[in-house]
């Protein structure tokens, strides 16, 4: 079993950077794909990365593609995001999720193990 921890969210004004780690505890951290997902008030939660087990794939939304990277640090059992050019749209709650396999996903339902999430919010 996985259980990841946000931080790294704040405040931050349009154009600026941030980067979200993730802590998970369990020794099969390694062996598993792991996500991050984003959800604005009112809206559906939504795909923005998700990176195999080793690192060797990533995938990522189009809204994000070029301006944030997904990285982790098995070493550490902890995901990183890192978010250049920040915009106002930007602005969610964002989750980190462990995949129940290692197999990289957008589909929410294929992650079992879900943090409690970090706000993110940029300022125009």
């Amino acid at each position: 079993q996985v259980q990841p921890v946000e931080s790294g969210g704040g405040l931050v004004q349009a154009g600026g950077s941030l980067r979200l780690s993730c802590a998970a505890s369990g020794r099969t951290f390694s062996s598993k794909a792991m996500g991050w997902f984003r959800q604005a008030p009112g809206k559906e939660r939504e795909f923005v990365a998700a990176i195999s087990g080793s690192g060797g794939k990533v995938l990522y939304a189009d809204s994000v593609k070029g301006r944030f990277t997904i990285s982790r640090d098995n070493a550490k059992n902890t995901v990183y995001l890192q978010m250049n050019s920040l915009k106002p749209e930007d602005t969610a709650a964002y989750y980190c999720a462990a995949d129940r396999d290692d197999l990289i996903s957008f589909i929410p339902r294929a992650y079992g193990y879900w943090g409690q999430g970090t706000q993110v919010t940029v300022s125009s």
